[in-house]
């Protein structure tokens, strides 16, 4: 029970990070070392397991997929977004800088975390991290495209939203902005237009089901390799949460939402708040060094 308790926090975090834009829910998993199981947890949602469940071998079918692992993070994930939206909205709106600094210092953290974990460096490896670095920066540069309703679109949004989820240092609704459908989405999901919502959560599950079983290829032969990628990912998407920026251009000029182009400055080192802002960055760091700690006493 205890260890289901701990998948549980572990999946309230996962759940807090995807709703947080800039932040990915991977990075959070690769953090809380849930990141691996779960790849290979929803990779086994294959023929084996569509073979297990026509037989009625819920047992075999249960201990194939992991079900109890995912249950588990995933009611955490649930929990977090429908208890915490509206808490982070909050302070995202009236504390920026200083919840920006706790974020970041968590992400640069999760830096050397992941990185520590590849156990043979070479030059192939320095390359690729580069290479997921100029990726994850990249992001900065896009324009955001215009607005599609077409449904096959739809349906690659929803395949490609899900990427934050499943690969470190990408956000998920970031992403959304860039092709040009987050507030198309935004809209959808209020009004509930249940065709595009269909459409999009096929996409969703799609997306979900086949970068798991791509994740997994590459965790089973190149895992050195896959880990400096998204090393790479993860440190890029540090300029993404720098907690000093001014907005130039907003998705949403009038209501001044979703900040798509900005300008990141130096802080005054004599501001009383910029003192807390590197307070911050410290807790965030140790609070990853702690979850490391604890994850790693579970596993002892």
């Amino acid at each position: 029970m205890k260890y289901y308790l701990i998948l549980f926090i572990k999946g309230v975090g996962f759940g807090i990070a995807n709703i947080i834009p800039g932040v990915s829910g991977g990075t959070i998993a690769l953090i809380t070392k849930i990141y691996e199981e779960l790849v290979f947890s929803l990779k086994s949602f294959d023929i084996k397991a569509l073979k297990l469940l026509i037989s009625f071998d819920f047992r075999g079918l249960i201990k194939h997929i992991n079900l109890y692992f995912l249950l588990a993070v995933f009611t955490g994930v649930i929990v977090s977004v429908f208890c915490t939206a509206n808490l982070f909205k909050l302070l995202f709106t009236n504390y920026p800088i200083l919840i920006w600094s706790f974020f970041f210092g968590l992400i640069a953290a999760s830096v050397y975390s992941v990185g520590k974990r590849i156990t043979k460096w070479s030059s192939q490896n320095i390359i690729i991290l580069i290479i997921g670095f100029i990726i994850a920066i990249s992001l900065l540069f896009i324009s955001p495209a215009t607005e599609n309703s077409n449904l096959f679109f739809i349906f690659i949004c929803g395949i490609i939203s899900v990427s934050g989820m499943l690969v470190p240092g990408l956000s998920g609704s970031f992403i959304l902005i860039l092709m040009g459908n987050y507030e198309l989405l935004l809209v959808t999901l209020v009004e509930l237009n249940y065709l595009l919502l269909a459409v999009f959560f096929i996409g969703v599950v799609v997306g979900l089901l086949g970068f798991s079983h791509i994740l997994a290829w590459f965790f089973k032969h190149y895992r050195n390799k896959t880990l400096s990628l998204l090393t790479g990912f993860i440190l890029g998407s540090l300029s993404l949460v720098w907690p000093w920026q001014e907005c130039l251009k907003w998705f949403n000029p009038e209501l001044q939402k979703k900040c798509i182009e900005s300008t990141r400055y130096l802080p005054e080192i004599t501001n009383q708040n910029t003192f807390i802002a590197f307070a911050l960055i410290i807790s965030g760091i140790v609070f990853v060094r702690v979850i490391e700690s604890f994850s790693y006493k579970e596993t002892v």
